[in-house]
């Protein structure tokens, strides 16, 4: 459960950090920066991918990811962890499929958006779930030991 909390979280910095610079992705969705790639090469790639799509696109994700988080809670209160999660997991399902089968920029906002929401449930119902799970007498354990690790250190 941790790891699959990690790996959604990670999914985002590892493919559209690298896919955003690839030139065959540019040539589709976004000709224009890929013009100004092709135009100036010797200018630094930050005024190169000055686009209000592209902004978009990087932004969205995270934009609702954390729109999602701020009621993802009352969902969790409501329905509980493990369907908050399985809601969770289901549209950042949705997002990726929608994603690699995009075939013009707006279905790719779309899939970053299930992303997003995908992240936002995941953000909120996954270390709740976690704590949880963990045996009632190790329950905040990591805690007393930084608290203890912090009074046995001086300054």
């Amino acid at each position: 459960m941790a790891a699959m909390g990690g790996v959604i979280f990670g999914y985002d910095a590892g493919i559209s950090g690298g896919v955003t610079s690839m030139e065959p992705f540019l040539k589709e969705f976004f000709p224009e920066v890929y013009q100004k790639m092709k135009e100036h090469r010797e200018r630094s790639n930050y005024c190169l991918f000055d686009s209000q799509l592209l902004t978009a696109f990087t932004s969205s994700l995270y934009v609702a990811g954390l729109l999602t988080s701020f009621f993802a809670s009352y969902i969790t209160g409501a329905f509980g962890r493990k369907p908050s999660i399985i809601a969770g997991g289901a549209a950042f399902l949705a997002g990726s499929v929608l994603g690699g089968a995009a075939s013009n920029v707006y279905m790719l906002l779309l899939g970053r958006l299930l992303l997003g929401v995908g992240v936002g449930f995941a953000n909120q119902s996954v270390p709740l779930y976690l704590s949880e799970m963990a045996p009632p007498r190790h329950r905040g354990a990591i805690r007393k030991l930084w608290e203890q690790a912090c009074l046995e250190f001086t300054w």
